[in-house]
């Protein structure tokens, strides 16, 4: 398994191969919500495993938080480890730009996985594309 920080085009549209099948094919996100304007002032990750995109996830700097955003893993790859990779190289990220604080907006379904790398709930319940989330923080 291979995380990269998205470099070029190729790699780019590799990460938004896997939001889509994730989040517009799976679940039944709105094209227009899930691709949408911030996608040029995020730092984008994608991860290979024999060269093939298996996970994506975006960064931003969101008022003094490193923003966690758009972190998906095709259904076939799912409990090989590969969210928990994307997830320290963006942590490893943040800290490299002198971010201590992460927040993220996690699917329900999805808290125990955040959970078990440190974040902790936030907030209430709130809809988010028509899915139930809950905002995380961790600080790294």
């Amino acid at each position: 398994m291979n995380v990269k920080i998205v470099e070029n085009e190729k790699e780019l549209k590799d990460a938004f191969s896997v939001r889509r099948t994730v989040f517009i094919d799976e679940q039944n996100v709105p094209e227009e919500e899930e691709i949408d304007a911030l996608e040029d002032e995020s730092t984008h990750f994608v991860s290979y495993m024999t060269g093939v995109p298996i996970a994506a996830g975006r960064f931003r700097i969101v008022d003094g938080f490193g923003k966690v955003e758009r972190i998906c893993v095709l259904k076939e790859a799912r409990k090989t480890g590969s969210g928990k990779a994307i997830m320290n190289e963006i942590e490893a990220f943040a800290l490299g730009k002198g971010l201590h604080k992460l927040k993220l907006n996690a699917q329900t379904h999805a808290i125990p996985f955040y959970a078990g790398l440190g974040y902790e709930v936030v907030s209430e319940e709130f809809l988010d594309a028509g899915i139930p989330h809950k905002t995380m923080i961790k600080k790294i």
